[in-house]
């Protein structure tokens, strides 16, 4: 499975990954191009359930930002994060987010890639107020010095909870060195309490994102004080699963609902659709009734009223309500 991960595009992942993007004409995530006009009204056109995580309030659906900052999973088909660029332009980005509001999810969740700040911060002042769930993608070192900087500019642009980016934690628990860690330490396992407590000097909530469920046993034996979980988690029932091209996240989907089983703390979802692979309210079902207890959603603007439609029929569904493991947050 790490295998895979290195295959992902990474570059895209990176601050040197944004800049490439832009000069090969995909517009950045940066607040030059927004304007100063106020957002539209806030038009309510949904609500959806929302849980609590160390006292803050989230939708159970978080809008996902690789979309928005042009970060595609897209197989072998090259031509696709450069569309993706194309379509959500600066001002796109603030319309997704504000369309997002309206159809009540309250959380985007995204990493400290160039410009995102910026963008944030500039859809606050024109009148947005959605939360924002963030990881920073500096380099984790013994002495911290970058990534303890990096977490403080989130914190002054104002975000809500800050979490350890997947890579990141994923490298740190390997003994392998590989290429690609996204400037994390091979096999520093150590590291990663001390960068969530890193993240907990600055008051917010704190999370451990992860590609590998190896991630998550390893802060539950070691009792990582950290409040929520970022997992990825998918069935595999669609073609291209076994095409081991930037196509899978979850391996072993069994193990990880055993794993979470005997979590206590709240599981937030993501890669549910294997990078679009399974239709939206399969997966939400699959990931719901198996125990997740909040998903984060990838979407262009066009796609979150039916999603959230979606999301509001599951949550009542009999086997998600009754499901086994209790929930959290």
């Amino acid at each position: 499975m790490y295998e895979k991960m290195n295959r992902r595009n990474f570059v895209k992942s990176t601050v040197l990954g944004a800049s490439m993007a832009t000069a090969a004409g995909m517009p950045a995530f940066t607040s030059n191009a927004y304007g100063n006009d106020p957002l539209p009204p806030l038009q309510k056109k949904r609500e959806i359930p929302t849980g609590t995580i160390a006292g803050v309030e989230f939708s159970r659906m978080m809008l996902g930002g690789n979309l928005l900052t042009h970060h595609t999973h897209s197989r072998d088909l090259s031509y696709v994060s450069r569309l993706a660029g194309q379509y959500n332009t600066a001002q796109k980005v603030h319309e997704t987010l504000r369309t997002a509001e309206e159809h009540g999810i309250n959380t985007v969740v995204i990493h400290t890639q160039q410009g995102v700040l910026d963008g944030l911060k500039k859809y606050r002042e024109r009148g947005g107020n959605i939360k924002v769930i963030i990881c920073s993608i500096a380099p984790i070192t013994e002495d911290m010095d970058e990534y303890t900087q990096s977490c403080q500019e989130c914190i002054d642009a104002g975000v809500d909870a800050l979490y350890l980016w997947g890579c990141h934690a994923d490298a740190m628990i390997d003994e392998t060195p590989r290429p690609n860690a996204g400037g994390a330490p091979w096999g520093r396992s150590d590291l990663i309490k001390k960068a969530v407590n890193t993240m907990r000097s600055f008051g917010v909530p704190v999370g451990v994102a992860a590609h590998h469920i190896e991630v998550i046993e390893f802060c539950e034996k070691e009792g990582i004080k950290n409040d929520f979980y970022l997992k990825t988690f998918h069935h595999r029932n669609y073609p291209s699963a076994v095409m081991n091209y930037d196509n899978s996240w979850c391996d072993n989907p069994e193990k990880h609902i055993e794993v979470f089983s005997k979590v206590t703390k709240p599981w937030i979802a993501y890669k549910i659709m294997a990078a679009g692979a399974i239709h939206p309210k399969n997966a939400l079902d699959f990931a719901f009734s198996n125990g997740a207890d909040f998903v984060i959603f990838g979407m262009f603007d066009y796609e979150i009223d039916e999603d959230t439609r979606f999301l509001n029929e599951v949550l009542a569904q009999e086997n998600v309500q009754n499901r086994p493991r209790k929930w959290c947050g």
